[in-house]
């Protein structure tokens, strides 16, 4: 159901968004804004246990929305898949002791191997890694990244990737995030949301803004409204395909990061408000 134009009861912000903060500032920094949500990204957790940090989120009054990332699974050879398998073992272990319902997988790619063979093997290591997190209760959200990120970052790079491989693996902990950066300019993107969400494995909902220059592959990202993805409706197709989560602001900008942080904090609030 549509919410007011000064509702903030859907709003989640990635910890990455405001990097230069420690995550306690974050938590009581964002509690003090509005927002109602949280996706703590794993760097944030260095040093420090899981649990009384998600306890602490709670504390605030902020749901913990999922944590940030697995993946990464190819490899050239089995020593490096088996480091991947081991290191989303242990996100899996933080999730669980955070309280995260959720791990989102960017899920990786190498020079040099054929996407298909990534692919093979992404799929090959959310398989090996679910019966852990089945026992976890923790989701796998399979997150396809724009094809520019096709070489080193992510063989998923559409939605319907990402179905088909939610589909074939087939159990109720694993689905798709969907973020507008990667996907706003997919034709197939409303058709292959209503699969998604027809398929009950539409578990995230992500966004930014596409920056028009883009100065930096990954690190420029823009807020809400600063760019040319029309976020509004992408929103209403993730809605009426029955998704009724967090719309979680995920940022990833050096300009932005150099600000003062309580000032961004407040230009996202404003900007979430106006154009999600």
């Amino acid at each position: 159901m549509p919410y007011s134009i000064q509702d903030t009861s859907k709003l989640c912000i990635h910890t990455i968004t405001t990097q230069p903060w420690p995550i306690e500032e974050a938590i009581e920094r964002y509690a003090t804004v509005g927002v109602k949500g949280m996706t703590v990204w794993r760097q944030a957790l260095e040093g420090r246990d899981p649990a009384p940090i998600g306890e602490r989120i709670r504390a605030a009054g902020l749901s913990i929305v999922s944590l940030c990332r697995g993946g990464f699974f190819p490899g050239l050879d089995q020593t490096a898949r088996q480091a991947a398998i081991d290191d989303n073992l242990k996100a899996i272990d933080e999730a669980a002791a955070l309280g995260a319902p959720l791990i989102v997988l960017v899920c990786g790619a190498v020079l040099g191997q054929l996407l298909a063979e990534s692919r093979r093997q992404i799929k090959e290591g959310i398989t090996t890694v679910l019966p852990h997190a089945e026992a976890c209760n923790v989701k796998l959200a399979i997150e396809p990244l724009h094809p520019m990120y096709a070489d080193s970052r992510s063989a998923i790079n559409t939605i319907k990737q990402a179905n088909d491989m939610a589909e074939a693996i087939s159990s109720p902990y694993v689905g798709v995030a969907v973020d507008v950066y990667h996907l706003w300019w997919d034709p197939d993107l409303e058709s292959e949301i209503r699969r998604c969400g027809r398929a009950g494995n539409l578990l995230a909902f992500h966004v930014c803004d596409w920056k028009t220059p883009t100065k930096d592959m990954l690190n420029d990202r823009g807020l809400m409204g600063e760019g040319c993805i029309p976020i509004p409706t992408i929103r209403g197709w993730v809605e009426a395909a029955g998704f009724d989560g967090f719309n979680e602001v995920e940022i990833f900008s050096h300009r932005y990061w150099a600000m003062d942080q309580a000032g961004f904090l407040q230009e996202i609030k404003e900007a979430y408000l106006k154009y999600v």
